[in-house]
């Protein structure tokens, strides 16, 4: 039966689960009587403690909790946020930030300059465990903070007053305020950090400086966020409602069935569908994000580059977003992104080689390396819960079977769990994994591979690697910047410490009551930007 001729009774089987399950009425909200506007969530939050999460979904409710001293417009450029303004000394070397005045937390505390040195500070704490925190390198005194060599009162931040802050950095870092709108460097409560020890970010004992307040966290059913009170500028929508969903084609359903306003994310395998019925609402948008899988170079036989590079070339990344993703994804035979600004992205060497050519080269690499029909080589792929992620390593996996006689175990297993595994180098050999991007730089995809980086688990370790990064990091010339940038990135492709697969798009249903809505390339939906058409939605 098409699936056109499906869909009534698909929706009403769905209302009458939803309603046997209690879901979040789509009227007024009763705690508030404000409208409520009810936003898909790609998975369960990891944390909503600023400095301890990992996820861009998690982030993405961060963001509407907590205000940073920058922030991005709806269509993605920075704006001033908890700072009005801010000045750069002729070298480059310390910035200074005056913050607006009327800025309080959700309890009344006003907003001072110690609470973002506290939250920077928790940053680079190795006790925290930030996988961002390197990103804050360019600080002064970040780097030993970071390697436990220095104690965090030593980075070169500080309160000059209740209203003003400086940073003190290393070298010229010209995208700092792009790097200060990143969820990592937002402002932390002391009072409630020092109440609960850290174990602060929960419902009752959440207290943030955005537009709204954490006003209930139920586990893998919602996470209600309500308007800040002390918000001196009130978004339009009063509450809003995150329902956690891993499982793509269960959220699209829940939007049939009129239960979500907007979606996080769009099943592969019903893409076709959804362009041809629900044209209207689907937005789509390039995306700075890539997905790759990275190996454990620490665990036989992945430390041998031959394999790496074997696997690596074995993958054909056009027939993968054609007919497998297929939702507009390009091939990616890189880590950067296309669309960064002022960097030209590199490519493997063999990119434009035939793939029977790939495949022939890949074989040699192979038996070189002691694999063959007489000793296939087996491993592990782990994978966290997701339909559209379990058939994209179902297709890695049939292609390297087919192509080279790998024989790949999937497994899958809740992110939580799968982050930490990832921790512990002999618990694993193949994990997917994305990156999206922080802030719009080049350095942001990079950096992540550097020894003390967010995905430093791994094992790479390049000196040269590691030496580019540190010289690009102090140049102010944009040209000479990112040509360094740009061989650092050929390193990495030469050593595969990632398997590149392709390079998302943003993509969402929004229904035609909601306004608002933009995509932008770091697909930063913050609520605060959109409304609600009640005389549209019809309640």
């Amino acid at each position: 039966m098409p699936a056109a001729l499906r869909a009534p009774a698909v929706a009403l089987a769905l209302l009458a689960v939803f309603a046997a399950a209690g879901c979040e009425r789509t009227g007024p909200d009763p705690a508030q009587g404000e409208v409520l506007l009810r936003r898909g969530n790609a998975g369960e939050p990891d944390s909503l403690d600023p400095q301890r999460s990992e996820e861009a979904f998690s982030r993405q409710i961060i963001r509407d909790l907590y205000d940073g001293l920058v922030d991005e417009g709806a269509d993605g450029e920075l704006v001033p946020r908890a700072a009005r303004d801010w000045t750069v000394s002729a070298d480059g070397l310390v910035w200074t930030f005056r913050l607006r005045e009327d800025a309080r937390w959700s309890n009344g505390d006003p907003v001072t300059a110690e609470d973002f040195v506290a939250g920077l500070r928790r940053a680079v704490d190795p006790a925290i465990a930030s996988t961002s925190g390197g990103l804050l390198a360019p600080l002064a005194g970040a780097g030993p903070i970071i390697r436990g060599e220095a104690p965090p009162e030593s980075l070169g931040v500080r309160a000059l007053g209740e209203h003003e802050l400086e940073l003190r950095l290393d070298a010229p870092t010209p995208y700092l305020p792009g790097l200060l709108s990143s969820t990592f460097t937002y402002p932390v409560h002391r009072p409630s950090l020092a109440a609960w020890d850290g174990d602060f970010a929960r419902a009752g004992r959440l207290v943030s400086n955005g537009p709204y307040r954490l006003a209930e966290w139920t586990l893998h059913a919602r996470i209600r966020l309500e308007r800040n009170p002390h918000y001196a500028e009130p978004p339009p929508i009063g509450t809003v409602v995150y329902y956690p969903t891993e499982d793509a084609v269960a959220e699209l359903n829940r939007y049939r069935a009129g239960e979500l306003d907007l979606t996080a994310q769009i099943p592969h395998t019903r893409f076709r569908w959804v362009k041809e019925h629900l044209a209207d609402e689907l937005h789509v948008a390039p995306y700075l994000s890539t997905q790759f899988w990275m190996f454990n170079l620490r665990s036989p036989p992945l430390d041998d580059v031959r394999v790496r590079r074997a696997l690596t070339m074995a993958v054909d990344r056009e027939r993968l977003t054609e007919l497998v993703t297929g939702l507009g994804e390009a091939p990616a035979y890189g880590l950067v992104p296309p669309g960064v600004a002022n960097y030209r992205p590199q490519s493997f060497s063999w990119r434009d080689m035939p793939a029977e050519e790939r495949v022939a080269e890949a074989l040699v690499l192979l038996a070189t390396a002691g694999y063959g029909p007489e000793r296939p080589l087996a491993i592990e792929v782990r994978y966290n819960t997701d339909e559209n992620l379990r058939r994209v390593a179902t297709a890695v996996a049939s292609m390297w079977r087919e192509s080279l006689g790998v024989e790949a175990t999937l497994l899958n297993e809740e992110l939580r769990v799968m982050l930490a595994r990832r921790k512990q180098p002999t618990q694993w050999q193949v994990m997917r994994l994305s990156w999206v991007g922080d802030y719009n730089d080049a350095s942001n995809f990079l950096e992540i591979l550097a020894t003390d980086g967010a995905v430093s688990d791994t094992g790479f370790a390049d000196p040269e690697f590691e030496r580019l990064l540190d010289e690009a990091a102090g140049e102010i010339d944009p040209g000479r910047r990112a040509a360094l940038l740009e061989a650092a990135e050929r390193i990495v492709l030469s050593q595969y410490p990632v398997l590149p697969l392709y390079f998302t798009v943003s993509k969402h249903l929004v229904k035609p009551w909601v306004r608002g809505f933009k995509g932008n390339v770091l697909n930063h939906v913050d609520t605060r930007y959109l409304s609600v058409d009640t005389d549209a939605r019809g309640f």
